[in-house]
């Protein structure tokens, strides 16, 4: 299978609004970091022993992949653009630090891109499993069966004390990473998330934005996850953050409660403007954007805007970044004409789906 099986939708299965909880807990993801003894960690290592750990662990799951019950296609870094790995990370396939190509390495996607194991980032095998809404023990579930895979035919780097060896010794332990994406809208509107993130991180949590360390809470979107990775077991990692998760989540639906029964007026009124936005701006901007987005969707939730699938909003999230703009409209775009191709896009997919849904349903009122 090629890369362009995996570059041109913008959908993945991860993005399924089906998942429990979907309203608010957009997505799970279980990320544990391996490294291979006898091989010096990416950070210092040879040209030569990069391939040879490439190697090594792409032959070790494709031979195996049906015990996993999908196939996976092996896709170089070297191989690839630069505007395909941007587009990757948009998917949130790589990490940006594997689509800086800084060292040789490649990425292992299932068919339906919810693993994604890659091979030489930071560590030399990061396992990635994805599922949508929150489903951390079948996400973890899915990432065991692949260690345990690795960890039978290749040598793990393990320290009886330590635990898993990593690059960064934030990782060392298990090696866990474990993350939710949440929408939370109502809790942002209402200025409590600056409180409840330091609450969060009081506990051993943390919350970063969409796309991970560094990055912004664009359209009312964090990550929430874990912090520690030693001295913990894994059902404890996870149990932790699912607690943590509920509680977050009751909190956004108490918040979401408030706005509707006190300001519906204001709200609907905000919420439809995004709406129209989305509907028939000319020129929009991916911040704009993804504002508008996560107001249509909270109205959507709210049963205040209807006619409008959430999986479309999913979708236009991913399609309405730089490097999706760039690939759909064939060329290099410079930021302002990206941003007359992002509203042009969004409009026609947002009419698309409501011509569809005037066949037998009740369109959005715009």
């Amino acid at each position: 299978m090629t890369i362009e099986k995996f570059l041109e939708s913008s959908v993945s299965g991860w993005m399924d609004p089906r998942g429990e909880d979907s309203d608010i807990v957009m997505s799970t993801r279980i990320r544990l970091a391996r490294n291979l003894r006898g091989y010096r960690f990416p950070l210092s290592f040879t040209e030569n022993e990069a391939h040879q750990v490439d190697q090594l662990v792409t032959a070790a799951l494709v031979d195996s992949a049906e015990k996993v019950g999908t196939t996976f296609s092996s896709i170089p870094m070297e191989k690839t653009t630069t505007l395909d790995r941007q587009i990757l990370v948009e998917k949130h396939l790589i990490s940006p630090n594997l689509a800086k190509g800084q060292i040789p390495g490649s990425v292992l996607l299932s068919e339906d891109e919810g693993i994604s194991v890659m091979v030489n980032e930071e560590d030399h095998i990061r396992i990635q499993c994805l599922f949508p809404g929150l489903q951390l023990e079948e996400a973890y579930e899915q990432a065991d069966t692949i260690d345990r895979i690795f960890e039978k035919e290749l040598p793990y780097a393990f320290d009886e004390e330590f635990g898993y060896l990593t690059s960064c010794p934030t990782n060392t332990g298990t090696g866990l990473r474990a993350s939710v994406m949440m929408h939370l809208p109502a809790l942002t509107m209402t200025n409590q998330m600056g409180r409840i993130i330091q609450a969060i991180m009081r506990v051993g949590m943390v919350v970063r934005g969409i796309y991970g360390e560094g990055s912004e809470a664009l359209g009312n979107v964090y990550q929430v996850s874990n912090q520690t990775t030693l001295g913990k077991t894994e059902e404890e990692i996870l149990e932790d953050l699912q607690s943590i998760t509920e509680q977050i989540i009751q909190k956004e639906r108490e918040a979401r409660e408030t706005l509707l029964h006190s300001e519906q007026p204001v709200l609907a009124d905000t919420l439809y403007r995004s709406l129209g936005v989305l509907t028939y701006a000319r020129i929009i901007s991916t911040d704009e954007a993804a504002k508008c987005l996560s107001d249509v969707r909270l109205g959507i939730d709210l049963g205040i805007i209807t006619g409008v699938d959430v999986s479309i909003l999913n979708e236009c999230m991913i399609f309405m970044q730089p490097g999706f703009i760039q690939k759909y409209a064939g060329n290099s775009l410079q930021p302002n004409e990206r941003d007359v191709f992002r509203a042009k896009m969004i409009r026609e997919r947002l009419t698309i789906e409501n011509k569809t849904t005037t066949k037998g349903e009740k369109p959005h009122d715009v």
